[in-house]
């Protein structure tokens, strides 16, 4: 299988299946860094990136947004002075799809990147 942050996400309608929690367990340990979290009752993936000032937390929020609209799939993002937390999980319905640990390994990219 192709690493997950080599994959594209795929169009994700109300009715897409949401990760089983087999696929949770083994999608998990691909994005180490990442945790499974619930909010509001909807599962979601969070992890917390550290920079040294604001600046560079914008520019990686500019990144991500770039990203973001490229793949059609778009995280809550909060930019604070030297952290962005980065939070994925498909609004369409309301949980976790396999696009969300696609997006969260392409953000571990971005950020190798920097």
């Amino acid at each position: 299988m192709q690493p997950l942050n080599k994959q594209t996400c795929e169009a994700c309608q109300a009715n897409a299946p949401k990760v089983s929690d087999e696929e949770l367990a083994e999608l998990i340990k691909m994005i180490p860094e990442w945790r499974a979290i619930v909010v509001d009752n909807i599962m979601q993936l969070q992890r917390e990136f550290k920079f040294k000032n604001f600046k560079q937390a914008m520019v990686f929020t500019n990144q991500l947004a770039e990203l973001a609209e490229s793949e059609g799939h778009h995280p809550g993002i909060l930019t604070e002075w030297g952290k962005v937390t980065v939070t994925w999980w498909s609004h369409s319905i309301k949980g976790l799809h396999r696009n969300d640990f696609i997006m969260a390994a392409k953000t571990d990219e971005l950020i190798n990147q920097a």
